[in-house]
């Protein structure tokens, strides 16, 4: 028995009629390694619902999605050795990679079709305090995709590298978040830093846009609830067959009479399916039993979960 839910339901993204260009646009994750466009799709995916709890239009919201699948372009151009590398990358390792934001943008502003969302390539790594990069831009010159698309991207890559199989304990990620969205203390200690970022109460992350995120991944554990629970009930109808099992056995035991084992044993092949017999239908009825239990233990812990997040605090 198993049951395996996604965390990235395209739903959202089906809702819009994408014309032939924006295919065009698209298709460039085709060039990607498979790990970095799994990724250009979830973060585009979570950035399409951002924008809509945030009740950004559809124009905004449509062009925003489009900017986020391609927020990672420039990653065609980072060699595989350390695009791909398991270990820490170095510093000089790290650098490199930190050029895929302007090697993207360029990209993007020498093709025609990519030119419009040239933005989500360039400023998804900037910071509201000013320490992101390229450019190290502060909040009034970050453009509000940039933001957006800046969150959706720092909650897959951390929800990617726990490999999460549900959303029990996804608060710890959101914690994250949250305190990248508090001030820090490079300010004290980096003169030049604190006059670039003119507003030191800032973090690095847009507050309302990770407050948004919260009703994103609540409501996300409200439908992976209703999916596992449609599961548990369907194993619960299954239970019951088995329980039904058990006390017909348990009658033609008792059972003096030939005619009424004969009536009880017809009962049981009745209700057997598939390649369960009276001699093993226990061992499929300790299997539904167990995934029982387990599909009840998570829904009980998504619960929780879902309090746990109601009563985080930015």
């Amino acid at each position: 028995m198993s049951y395996e839910f996604n965390f990235y339901d395209k739903t959202n993204l089906k809702s819009y009629n994408l014309n032939e260009s924006m295919r065009y646009q698209l298709s460039m994750l085709d060039r990607l390694d498979v790990f970095t466009r799994k990724h250009c799709e979830n973060v585009a995916n979570l950035t399409c619902r951002l924008c809509e709890y945030l009740h950004c239009n559809k124009e905004f919201t449509e062009y925003c999605t489009i900017c986020a699948y391609l927020h990672d372009i420039g990653k065609l151009f980072i060699p595989p050795s350390v695009l791909q590398k398991p270990d820490k990358l170095t510093e000089e390792e790290y650098e490199l990679m930190k050029t895929h934001t302007t090697l993207g943008y360029k990209a993007c502003m020498k093709d025609l079709k990519l030119r419009p969302y040239a933005a989500g390539a360039l400023y998804h790594h900037e910071s509201l305090d000013g320490t992101g990069y390229p450019q190290g831009l502060t909040k009034k010159d970050i453009p509000y995709e940039g933001q957006i698309i800046r969150v959706a991207d720092e909650y897959d890559a951390i929800v990617s590298k726990r490999q999460y199989k549900s959303h029990v304990g996804i608060s710890d990620t959101l914690k994250i978040l949250i305190e990248n969205t508090k001030p820090t203390e490079h300010f004290e200690k980096s003169k030049a830093l604190h006059e670039m970022a003119q507003n030191t109460h800032l973090g690095k992350n847009n507050p309302i846009i990770v407050k948004t995120l919260f009703k994103v991944v609540i409501d996300d554990i409200g439908y992976e609830i209703s999916s596992i629970q449609g599961y548990v009930d369907d194993l619960a109808s299954e239970l019951k067959r088995f329980e039904q099992i058990e006390k017909y056995k348990e009658k033609m035991k008792k059972a003096k009479k030939e005619k009424d084992k004969n009536y009880y044993y017809e009962g049981i092949q009745m209700l057997l399916k598939n390649n369960e017999t009276l001699e093993n239908y226990l061992s499929f009825y300790e299997e539904y039993k167990q995934a029982y239990e387990t599909r009840k233990t998570i829904i009980d812990n998504l619960y929780k979960e879902i309090k746990t997040i109601k009563k985080l605090k930015i």
